[in-house]
């Protein structure tokens, strides 16, 4: 909102493990007006209950929702780009089949071509090498760090 002066009519690109983080963008996106692009590999979608519930405020907001497996098609588009863990705690056991399992998410250059003009980059940190490339993160693109100072404040 900062950034752009506004949510309504922007859209996100989700692209990564369906968690808690995308879960509640989920809950929120089509209630302040965004549209959200959901990429993850098959076996880690978000939970079903909440997909449903995305659904039916899409309708009634009037906004798109859109889950795929295809991160290029996610961010076709996409306003902003997000991606968090793709192991979060807890998980630590499953590294090896989780890195496997993403191999083609990881957020480059490449991803950005397919997202409009304006595209942004967003991620909760700590961010890891694979889940999205030092170009994007490092770039001018990138408000890791004011989405990091912005979270401080409403702790």
């Amino acid at each position: 909102q900062e950034h752009y002066g506004g949510l309504k009519g922007l859209t996100i690109a989700w692209i990564g493990d369906g968690n808690n983080v995308l879960q509640s963008f989920m809950m929120s996106a089509a209630k302040l007006g965004m549209h959200l692009r959901i990429a993850t590999p098959r076996g880690f979608e978000p939970d079903l209950r909440i997909t449903e519930i995305a659904e039916q405020n899409s309708k009634e907001y009037g906004t798109k929702l859109l889950l795929t497996t295809d991160p290029l098609e996610a961010a076709d588009s996409a306003n902003v780009l997000v991606t968090d863990t793709w192991i979060s705690m807890g998980q630590e056991e499953e590294k090896k089949e989780r890195l496997k399992a993403f191999q083609g998410y990881q957020i480059t250059m490449q991803t950005a071509k397919s997202a409009a003009s304006n595209w942004t980059f967003l991620h909760c940190l700590p961010r890891k090498p694979e889940e999205v490339d030092d170009e994007v993160f490092y770039s001018p693109r990138s408000l890791v760090f004011r989405e990091a100072e912005n979270r401080k404040w409403t702790i």
